[in-house]
């Protein structure tokens, strides 16, 4: 009995951070807030995600098949028992309980948390207040309030799983936290160090401070792809996707298709995975003839895989023939489609080499193209 489970909690409505809906649905980087929260537990094993009734639908929308969904009971602790109850208890031995409002948690605070429950029943990462703290009433300071031994509360908090589901069994009303719930039952909960990143979204000014530390943590990547087919018989030629009418063809193992083999290497190159010789093998006969939009489309799921999404494509044809301008709007909605992004992220345009070498000539076509991949 070694795995570990993650709840993330988000059955709250979250009004007083504004913007019109629950906070945990309000876009962050063009991404939900909660998508993130999902995001950063993935890797550490099966996520049960507590939901607003109301919600359910929406977030089967969003993820269904990666995660159970559970509705949210009258208050936090109903909800995360629920979590709790919905899962074979046979099969666990930890479990971690996170707020879908706290967008980033690192790997490294979540490692470190599951390392603590080498030792200790509970653990729970936390910050000192170094702030000086008063207690006040009606606008004014009352008292000051020492500060010594406080700390910060963050998730996401850690248990082994047998003693946190009877704890909450017995725990009777709401709690604040699930450190409430097992300190109650008594068991020992040991702090972890915590992280200034790691803010929950409460208030609008959350909003803000969020989008600063995505720019902060932002990965950019740049790729270039470069590809050249020479002429052959033939009465048309595939170009980004489209059939273009000419004279003329393009030789190639398989359709040939120059601008889309120059984008789906600048992709390549991004991720630092070579080009597409290496995931697709010339010498193996099964892509002899093969459409493009395979490799492309190959290309552009790896990057999602990874957690990039594609901020833009720029590619340009260099040929004296077949004219591209009346094909160029056509060309770039393809590649958008196939890649999984808006058309305006893409753009597509040609230009001649003053009839110098072999395009100028007419003996073939060549493509340059771009891609950027961002990561937040």
């Amino acid at each position: 009995m070694s795995e570990t489970a993650i709840i993330i909690v988000a059955a709250g409505r979250g009004t007083r951070a504004g913007g019109g809906e629950p906070k945990q649905w309000r876009r962050l980087g063009g991404r939900s807030v909660l998508s993130r929260s999902v995001a950063a537990f993935a890797p550490f094993g099966p996520i049960v995600l507590v939901l607003h009734p109301d919600d359910m639908l929406r977030g089967l929308a969003e993820f269904g098949g990666r995660v159970v969904l559970v509705a949210g009971g009258e208050n936090r602790a109903q909800s995360v028992r629920n979590a709790l109850e919905a899962v074979d208890e046979r099969r666990l031995s930890r479990v971690l309980i996170h707020d879908g409002a706290r967008p980033f948690a690192s790997a490294d605070l979540i490692r470190r948390v599951l390392t603590a429950l080498d030792d200790a029943p509970a653990a729970a990462p936390a910050l000192p207040v170094t702030d000086a703290l008063w207690r006040g009433e009606d606008g004014r300071v009352v008292a000051p309030v020492s500060r010594e031994g406080l700390f910060r509360a963050q998730t996401p908090q850690g248990f082994r799983f047998p003693q946190i589901l009877q704890a909450h069994r017995a725990h009777a009303g709401d709690a604040a936290d699930d450190v409430e719930v097992a300190l109650a039952a008594g068991l020992d909960v040991a702090i972890v160090r915590g992280e200034e990143d790691n803010i929950k979204l409460t208030w609008p000014e959350d909003f803000a401070r969020a989008e600063r530390i995505l720019e902060r943590h932002m990965d950019i990547r740049l790729g270039h792809g470069f590809d050249v087919h020479a002429f052959c018989e033939g009465d048309h030629v595939m170009l980004c996707g489209i059939r273009v009418p000419h004279d003329r063809g393009l030789a190639g193992h398989s359709d040939a298709d120059v601008g889309m083999h120059a984008l789906t290497d600048a992709i390549y190159g991004a991720l630092a995975e070579g080009d597409i010789g290496r995931h697709f093998p010339p010498s193996d006969p099964q892509w002899k003839g093969a459409a493009s939009h395979i490799f492309l489309s190959h290309a552009a799921e790896l990057a999602r895989a990874r957690g990039y999404s594609i901020g833009n494509a720029d590619v340009t044809l260099i040929c004296e023939r077949p004219k591209i301008g009346p094909h160029a709007a056509d060309m770039a909605g393809k590649l958008a489609s196939i890649m999984g992004i808006g058309a305006d992220r893409v753009s597509v345009k040609a230009t001649t080499s003053e009839r110098l070498g072999f395009t100028g000539r007419e003996e073939g076509i060549a493509a340059i193209a771009t891609a950027t991949l961002v990561k937040t």
